[in-house]
């Protein structure tokens, strides 16, 4: 690259300042199974839907497991790290979880998964494999029945 050109980026990576959508999975402390309820998703759902004013990020499609959950997000300009905002949903929702139901801490994991999907990835057939989770482990039959599941923002296609 010469000085004084453009930064070339490899062409099968978008830009990060494109603002990727980015697919988590977070479990619960020991999977311990407390999120297939309908306090978890209240929670939860309340909590991202809020997350996009006061955070900067917009929450997509998510499918709550008893133990874990999946789910998209993006990131608008200027909104908190990643880190941070994941630590504070998972903050917030451990007291709330602790409040309503008989849930003890620790809730979350300390950690989590997060991957950027590429330029090249859909999101939609992403989201066709992750919503099929409770039909794998056998918890329904049609992915459709999982009453803990749902989209807050449409983030692509």
């Amino acid at each position: 690259m010469q000085i004084g050109t453009k930064k070339n980026h490899l062409p099968h990576l978008a830009s990060f300042s494109e603002s990727p959508i980015v697919f988590f999975t977070v479990c619960t402390h020991l999977r311990r199974h407390v999120l297939d309820c309908d306090a978890a998703h209240d929670v939860l759902r309340g909590i991202w839907t809020r997350s996009a004013e006061r955070n900067g990020w917009y929450v997509g499609d998510y499918v709550l497991m008893p133990e874990h959950v999946h789910f998209f997000a993006r990131a608008c300009s200027g909104a908190d790290r990643m880190g941070r905002w994941v630590s504070m949903w998972k903050s917030v929702s451990s007291r709330a979880l602790m409040k309503r139901e008989e849930v003890s801490a620790p809730v979350w994991q300390s950690d989590y998964f997060d991957r950027y999907l590429r330029s090249g990835e859909s999101y939609g057939e992403k989201w066709l494999y992750v919503e099929q989770n409770p039909v794998r482990a056998g918890l329904v039959t049609d992915a459709e029945q999982w009453p803990y599941r749902g989209r807050i923002h449409r983030l692509g296609g």
